[in-house]
């Protein structure tokens, strides 16, 4: 009698539970770890057998430290399940971090778990498909067909114990033989294990979530709490206005102002703006600079969990009864404004503005005529404002969807989201381009302040969060970690400008402060400039930090 297998059971394959993670272990390790390997061997003779031996090294750590991590949260009931995702999490994580060069570090998980939908559809692009269908699909495949054995739970508490053990034998026996070389790299590129995938985005999701716990748990520290008005803010006669536009993806290297041969900024070159050449931003990311900016210590001494559990300079200028506002045109604060006044240019919708979940940075300037008048005609002791726009700027990959077609100027211009498809040319004109309309904008944001210098003295501030790279190196976008990060992703344009009372009215000899333009800055000094400008008064202030410092009036 022929006996036939039944059809469930057809075209399936057999496994233990262990038996799927060490296939699972080796796979990650030959197929998502292409940037770990080339980072560790890029200074290594190919054809020298210690590279060889090296790089088998490297592979048996990969493939243990995944064992482990695996068979320490799977079991028959969870491991299909648990490797299904994961699978398809680290095929998008080596997709992300080959084409962009990033490392999967606990910033860079913040700033995609903070990603907006419109923000990430830019991000995706057809030459994702293939990678999915690779390394996605197909293991996901054969995970479907995989049928887990069985076994009395004590052989395979056993066989599980056993696993374990020979999994660290395994990556203590590989780290021991290369242990002086792979200590060294390590020490001195500690960021390379963010390319260890996945066990980097894991770790770094861990990292994140108990920080956010942490956050939830605690409010936040309030600082400022004497600040109070200085002798020039309760002697003024009209009105200051203080606007600050946060800047993003500027980078210096682009910058008319700061030297660049092209004219990416000709309108403020005939405006009497003062432009810092030599600032650093305190990170490389908004998510990391934002809330830099606007604390009392910055990168000098860089304290994340500080920075991020404690009130921010809107804060504090509020404790001394400074109106504040934020205007944001994208992501949001990143608690910066928490529990102070702000608008969403999205929300507001300004007509002829926004698209596709999107707006021009000119929604920034809607209805700032607006205020302005009812700063100048508001009853009562003159009043000072500091209003915060905070742009979308030159946010990559999709340069050419940040200006109207009038600022299509240099050409030919990359108009794809996917910039392994155009040319460096291509992809620096269209970069140029948003940074001419940004040029405009803050041009027609000191006309409109120029309007109402009668009855409001006015102060502006520009600064780039971050900068970018535009392909040097082979490196794109920004988010590297900062003692790895260029140059480009780290030097940002600022520009100060004042009405023709404002300088007065703030306290600065403008003319000395163009001398104090040429010397380094940083973000590190916007906190206690600002403070300095508004004239309020706290413990908080340190004058050395104050850019306006040796410019003060009499």
């Amino acid at each position: 009698m022929l006996l036939t297998r039944p059809a469930h059971k057809r075209f399936t394959l057999p496994l233990s539970v262990e038996q799927l993670l060490v296939l699972t272990s080796v796979f990650w390790a030959l197929s998502a770890n292409r940037l770990f390997l080339q980072a560790a061997l890029q200074d290594r003779v190919a054809s020298a057998p210690t590279t060889w031996g090296f790089t088998a090294a490297l592979l048996l750590m990969l493939f243990a430290l995944h064992v482990l991590l695996l068979g320490l949260v799977c079991n028959r009931w969870t491991v299909k399940p648990v490797l299904a995702v994961l699978i398809v999490c680290t095929a998008f994580a080596s997709y992300f971090m080959q084409s962009f060069s990033v490392y999967l570090d606990a910033t860079m998980l913040r700033n995609v778990l903070r990603t907006d939908v419109a923000e990430a559809r830019e991000l995706f692009s057809w030459r994702l498909l293939p990678h999915l269908a690779v390394f996605a699909v197909v293991p996901l495949l054969v995970l479907w067909r995989v049928r887990i054995v069985n076994r009395p739970w004590l052989r395979a508490a056993a066989v599980r114990l056993g696993l374990l053990a020979l999994a660290t034998v395994v990556l203590v026996g590989a780290l021991l033989s290369v242990f002086q070389a792979f200590s060294s790299l390590m020490r001195n590129h500690r960021e390379m294990r963010y390319l260890i995938t996945p066990a980097n985005y894991l770790w770094s999701i861990a990292s994140v979530a108990t920080a956010q716990v942490k956050g939830a748990a605690e409010p936040r520290v309030p600082i400022g709490e004497d600040a109070h008005p200085g002798p020039r803010m309760t002697a003024r006669s009209k009105p200051l206005l203080v606007v600050m536009v946060v800047g993003e993806t500027a980078r210096a290297a682009n910058w008319q102002l700061s030297g660049y041969a092209r004219a990416t900024t000709p309108e403020l070159a005939q405006l009497d703006v003062i432009n810092f050449k030599d600032v650093t931003a305190c990170g490389t990311n908004t998510e990391t600079s934002l809330p830099c900016m606007f604390a009392p210590v910055g990168r000098r001494d860089y304290d994340e969990s500080r920075i991020r559990g404690s009130q921010s300079l809107l804060h504090v200028l509020n404790h001394a009864g400074v109106g504040v506002l934020w205007r944001d045109n994208q992501s949001g604060c990143k608690g910066v404004c928490e529990g102070l006044p702000q608008e969403v240019m999205l929300k507001l919708n300004p007509p002829g503005l926004c698209a596709d979940g999107r707006c021009l940075d000119e929604a920034l300037l809607v209805g700032l005529d607006a205020r302005l008048k009812a700063a100048a005609t508001a009853g009562g002791k003159p009043g000072t404002q500091f209003l915060v726009l905070h742009q979308l700027g030159n946010h990559g990959p999709s340069y050419f969807r940040r200006y109207p077609p009038a600022f299509k100027r240099f050409t030919p211009v990359c108009e794809h989201d996917d910039l392994h498809k155009c040319s460096t040319e291509e992809i620096v004109n269209a970069y140029d381009n948003a940074l001419l309309y940004t040029d405009h904008v803050l041009a027609q944001l000191i006309k409109q302040l120029q309007a109402t210098q009668g009855q409001v003295d006015s102060v502006l501030l520009y600064v780039s969060d971050h900068g970018e790279s535009l392909g040097e190196n082979n490196l794109f976008l920004h988010g590297l970690p900062y003692a790895i990060a260029p140059d480009q992703q780290k030097q940002v344009p600022m520009v100060m400008w004042f009405s023709s009372g404002g300088a007065a009215s703030a306290g600065v000899d403008t003319a000395c402060l163009q001398g104090r333009a040429n010397q380094p800055a940083s973000h590190d000094y916007l906190f206690h400039t600002i403070l300095g400008l508004t004239d309020v008064q706290t413990t908080l202030y340190d004058k050395d930090w104050d850019l306006t410092r040796d410019c003060k009036l009499p």
